[in-house]
This record gives structure tokens, sequence and C-alpha cells, in this order.
């Protein structure tokens, strides 16, 4: 039940969102084909990116949400974390692509080509875009959190890019309203310096994503969390071979723990329940446990 509502706010979340990003791709190419700002239209394709990525999570949250089958044990959590980096990417051609434009129009400044300067209408539109992606970057992030969803996450921080985005763009075109012409290349060298920011914003996505999609490790502190919990139940002793993971929104948690080997198989049972039990108040009621009872007393037990 939890999942399914868990689904269904996730795509009431980027609904908004992909419906902010519409009206502000449609404001955008309009100030920057009238404006006569390059800096704006680039701006517009950058939300443009913003909704495509808005239909990857729709996709994809629907795909994380299935249950387990034949054919994914697990379920299928991992998909919300290839549509984070799938998000992850799109953010880097975008800072990439700001660079490259950034850096192609400075070294047509530096032949001593004028630039176009701006119109106020790209002015007042990319006031307004930083107003509006950053009210959308602080819900995202705000529902990302709540509802463990790194594709939220990821998605918020695109909201960010977009807000960095407009400031390089609203600084280059407020610069060269105010200074004239010449100062026009404010513009290009404004987008360079967003640019370099967005791509350590998407670095911080992909790395936890790409991490989770390589099966790893939870962190260390973590862990011992883990093994403390473990310790804390009595009649049980020496765990070991401790291998964690995540799996979508989801903890695994495999573990080898020893135990009194004259213990009725009931009994043994019980103890494993009752870890089972303080892991899931701890780390969630979906949390994935394994663990593999062995014997004090054996000489040579096997992990």
């Amino acid at each position: 039940m939890w999942t399914m509502d868990r689904e269904r706010q996730i795509y009431n979340v980027t609904l908004i969102g992909s419906a902010g990003n519409v009206l502000l791709v449609i404001a955008k190419f309009i100030a920057g084909i009238l404006g006569h700002s390059s800096a704006m239209i680039a701006d517009a394709v950058h939300s443009l990116s913003d909704f495509v990525t808005d239909i990857v999570v729709l996709i994809f949250v629907g795909i994380s949400a299935r249950p387990q089958d034949p054919t994914h044990d697990y379920g299928h959590g991992k998909f919300e974390t290839l549509a984070s980096l799938l998000i992850s990417l799109a953010l880097v051609a975008a800072a990439i692509g700001i660079i490259v434009s950034g850096a192609l129009k400075f070294a047509s400044w530096l032949k001593g080509e004028d630039l176009t300067p701006p119109g106020t209408l790209a002015l007042w539109v990319a006031i307004l875009s930083i107003a509006v992606k950053e009210t959308m970057y602080q819900y995202t992030a705000f529902k990302g959190r709540k509802l463990s969803s790194t594709a939220l996450t990821a998605n918020a921080w695109h909201h960010r890019s977009d807000a960095l985005s407009s400031i390089g763009a609203t600084i280059g075109i407020g610069g060269a309203i105010l200074l004239g012409g010449r100062w026009a290349v404010l513009d290009p060298l404004a987008s360079i310096v967003v640019g370099a920011m967005l791509l350590g914003v998407a670095w911080k996505i992909l790395r936890p994503s790409l991490g989770e999609l390589t099966d790893e490790s939870l962190s260390e502190e973590t862990e011992k969390d883990i093994l403390d919990i473990i310790h804390s139940c009595d009649g049980v002793s020496e765990p070991h071979n401790l291998r964690t993971r995540r799996v979508g929104n989801r903890v695994a948690i495999e573990a080898h723990i020893r135990m009194d080997g004259s213990l009725p198989l009931s009994e043994a049972h019980d103890l494993t329940t009752d870890i089972e039990r303080r892991l899931k108040a701890r780390f969630g009621t979906d949390t994935l446990v394994t663990l593999h009872m062995e014997p004090v007393k054996s000489q040579s037990p096997r992990d």
C-alpha cells in the first residue's frame, strides 16, 4: 500500500515539475527570439532537457514500483536508480553544451566580433526562471527526501541546475544591458562558470547511482550500525561475512551469525526473526534481510 502511495506521490511531484518546465520552455524561447538573446535560447534548451528528464522519471518510477516476479527476485527498485543515472548523464550533456557554447562565443569576441546585446524581455524572463526553478527545486528535494526517491532527488538537482543556468543568463544579459553592447561577452563567460558548476552537481548525482548499480556496499557507519543491532540480540554472537547494498529505495543485508548449536530449530528461528524485526525497524519494513546461522561449537563452520 505504501509503495503504491509512494509511486503516486512521485508521479504528482514530477507532473507539477513538468507543467512548470513546459511553461518556462515556451517563455524562454519567446524571450530569446524576441529579445535577441542566445543565452536565453540556450537556457530554454536546458529547461527542455528538464522536461525530458521528467518523462524519464515518470516511466522508470512506474517500472520500479512493480513487485517481485520470476525474473526479478529482488523487485524492480534499481530501475529508479537507472533513471537517476540517465538524469545525471543528461545534466552532464547540458553542462558541456553550455560550456562549449560559451567558449565559442568568447572566442568570437576575442577575434573582434561584436555580440548582439539582448533585450530587457530576456532579462525579466531569466529572473522569473530563477524564482520558479528554485521553488521547484526546494519542493522536489523535500519530497525526494521524504519518499527516499533517488530519482526525485536527481530531478530536484536538475531544477536547481536550471536555476543556476538562469542566474548565469541574468548576469550576462543584465551586464550587457547596463554596460553596453561591448560587454555582451559577460553572457558567455557566465555560461562557462555555470557549466562548470553543473558538472560538479552532476557528479554528486552520478556517483551514488553508479555505486548502487555496481552493488557498492553501504557506508562503514551504516554497516557498524547493523553489526551493533545484531550484537544487541541475546543468544547471538560473532556476526561476520556482512554484505550490504541498496536495491532502489530499499536496503539489502546479508550476514552470518553464530548461536548455540544445541538450540532447537524453533528457538534458532525465533532469534533470527528478532534480528530481522530490529533491522527492519531501523532501515524500513521493505529491508531485505538474509541471515545464515552457524553453531558456536562447530569446529569448521561453512561460510
